[in-house]
Parts: C-alpha cells; sequence; structure tokens
C-alpha cells in the first residue's frame, strides 16, 4: 500500500516537470498584445507638468464631496 502511494507520488512530480512550460518573447504582430513596461497600462500619463495638480484636485474633490452634500442637507430648507 505505501509503495503504490511512493509510486503515484514520484510519478505526479515528474508529470509536472513535463509540462513543457516556456518563457517566449511577446509577438508584437498580434492583435492582442499591447507594448509593456512601466507607465503603459494606465489610461493617463502620470510625466505631465499639471499631473500632480490634476491628481490631487481629483482627490480633494473625492474625499471632499460627502462633507459637501451632508452640509449641503444640514443647510437645505426643509
Amino acid at each position: 500500500m505505501l509503495s503504490r502511494a511512493a509510486v503515484r507520488a514520484s510519478s505526479t512530480t515528474s508529470m509536472v516537470a513535463r509540462r513543457g512550460f516556456h518563457s517566449t518573447r511577446a509577438q508584437m504582430s498580434s492583435p492582442y498584445h499591447y507594448p509593456e513596461g512601466p507607465r503603459s497600462n494606465i489610461p493617463f500619463n502620470p510625466l505631465t507638468k499639471w499631473f500632480a495638480l490634476r491628481y490631487w484636485t481629483f482627490m480633494a474633490v473625492g474625499f471632499g464631496a460627502p462633507f459637501g452634500v451632508a452640509v449641503w442637507q444640514t443647510y437645505k430648507n426643509k
């Protein structure tokens, strides 16, 4: 019984080792592959002159909007 389990375990590892994982270079001619690398997978360009100002404005508006809505709801006429 133990020998069967040992044979089964050793054959499993050899099957995993024979699966043939390959590391090939990306095929750039494929219509489904896009350029890779830093900042190539985001929909904006963080290297522009005004990126920091736009970023922090976006963050401030997103953080402050719920508080502004709460103040608006508090002070509006009932």
